[in-house]
């Protein structure tokens, strides 16, 4: 049987099965990290359904200093829609999980207000961290306040750990429009990571699967040729 065409046949099929695309891996973060920036894409959804046109922003974050167990930030948001096609949202809030978890999250700026371990609208389900304009005590939103279409707000944010982890993952970004219109009978909606850019990428498992099926096809074909027999040539015949 011939192991190394199997498996990198195999390789292939898990390839395309399970490797991640890059727009979705979480970014790692670590001491090496402080003064690096990333940016992420969001769309807009409504009940995990496919993506709203007109409904999009995006969210970079930079890692200002690690302190005493305390991961700082400023962030950066915009609300990317559009005013001229005809739909306008609100982008009330952001939010993502954070692993090892934290201990406690404060923010200034346009998204002054946190909250952890809460139920994220749309059927996201719970998130580890939100940022919000308005103080509503829940993800959910509520309140007025936001960015507009075409609009940026800027403010910092920390993360508490209580002692400082060698490093930190942050992944399942996601944002809430509220005050949606032009989208029928869609007033409010989520959106969900689309693109990342910046920050170091964690691999993703169908990667990572894919490293260790390449190195085992090396060494497959390193043993085959190590225990080849050498051909002889054929002896001589003497009259």
């Amino acid at each position: 049987m011939n192991w190394r065409a199997l498996i990198v046949k195999a390789a292939a099929v898990f390839g395309l099965a399970f490797a991640a695309p890059a727009a979705a891996e979480p970014i790692m973060l670590d001491s090496a990290s402080v003064g690096d920036s990333f940016t992420v894409g969001f769309d807009g959804f409504v009940d995990g359904g496919s993506s709203l046109e007109g409904l999009s922003s995006e969210i970079t974050l930079t890692l200002d200093s690690i302190v005493n167990g305390v991961y700082n930030f400023s962030y950066s948001v915009t609300n990317t829609g559009s005013t001229t096609d005809g739909v306008s949202s609100r982008v009330s809030s952001f939010a993502f999980n954070t692993n090892p978890d934290i201990t406690g999250a404060s923010s200034t700026g346009t998204y002054a207000f946190t909250n952890t371990d809460s139920n994220y609208p749309n059927g996201i389900g719970r998130v580890d961290v939100c940022f919000q304009g308005t103080n509503t005590g829940s993800c959910a939103g509520g309140g007025s306040a936001g960015l507009f279409d075409g609009e940026t707000g800027t403010g910092t944010l920390s993360l508490d750990f209580g002692t400082a982890p060698a490093s930190l993952t942050l992944d399942d970004f996601y944002v809430r429009y509220q005050s949606v219109s032009g989208l029928g009978d869609v007033t409010s909606a989520s959106g969900r990571q689309t693109s990342t850019s910046g920050g170091t990428d964690v691999p993703a498992p169908g990667m990572m699967l894919l490293f260790a099926l390449a190195t085992l096809a090396l060494f497959a074909g390193t043993r085959r040729r190590r225990f080849a027999m050498p051909q002889t040539a054929p002896a001589l015949a003497y009259a």
